[in-house]
């Protein structure tokens, strides 16, 4: 998880620092993957991931050198069953509307300082050294973990910014979006006032791959993941393709 504090509303809290603590659940059966390439759990605490949404454990493997950035999962996920609110505030279902097209999923919030828009940048950088042909076909969708501030429009002004304008941002009731978020292996918590003003937002910052040929989540990201790596593997992605 990322601990990540920002002010009040008011405050454009992009520009403060931030407090991370060591991912848990999903990074670290990452770190314990990549390091013996041996299949390890997702999941810890109350945030249990579930690989074909049937409450199994969804078991991941890191590449053989160690120096990959993604983790081609053993047991892929399923696609989250959410039906949200985009940018132009009209419903979007996940599923439907993102069917046979590769497609990237990040859960995070418009006040990051620092982890979601340096995603979202890393990304949008990467797709821009795509042909065009695959950059029409890819799939970015940013799912809010804080839709009281992140509303329709708050998205539709960040994205862009902080990414690419063909981003999609998805928000909605925070219980769904953190039941969809649970389905892939990423835990969030609900925003968290705090008595000096700030805003206490905890969420797993991983990015999941889904194959365009099986609509299965089959390849996680760390935060770390740079824009190189990105660059290296979308070809692969857009084909269905391990990286």
């Amino acid at each position: 998880m990322s601990v990540q504090k920002t002010n009040d509303p008011s405050t454009d809290a992009r520009t403060r620092p931030s407090h991370r603590a060591p991912l848990i659940a999903a990074a670290v059966a990452v770190v314990a993957a990549l390091a013996v390439t041996a299949a390890v759990g997702l999941g810890g605490g109350d945030d249990k991931a579930t690989g074909s949404g049937n409450g199994t454990v969804a078991a991941i493997s890191g590449g053989s050198d160690g120096t990959k950035a993604a983790t081609v999962l053993d047991r892929p996920f399923t696609k989250p069953d959410l039906v949200l609110t985009d940018t132009k505030g009209k419903k979007f279902d996940l599923r439907a509307q993102t069917k046979g097209k590769p497609t990237l999923i990040y859960f995070g919030y418009t006040h990051c300082p620092d982890v979601c828009p340096l995603t979202m940048s890393n990304i949008a950088i990467a797709k821009k050294q795509l042909p065009k042909a695959d950059q029409d076909k890819l799939q970015v969708v940013f799912v809010t973990t804080d839709p009281e501030r992140d509303t329709s429009a708050e998205l539709g002004k960040w994205l862009p910014a902080a990414g690419d304008a063909s981003f999609i941002g998805l928000t909605g009731d925070f219980t769904t979006i953190q039941a969809g978020a649970r389905q892939i292996g990423i835990g969030i918590d609900p925003p968290k006032k705090e008595k000096d003003g700030t805003v206490v937002s905890m969420h797993g910052a991983q990015v999941i791959a889904f194959s365009p040929t099986t609509d299965q989540g089959y390849v996680l990201y760390g935060e770390d993941t740079r824009v190189e790596d990105y660059a290296k593997d979308l070809p692969k992605l857009i084909k269905g393709e391990n990286p």
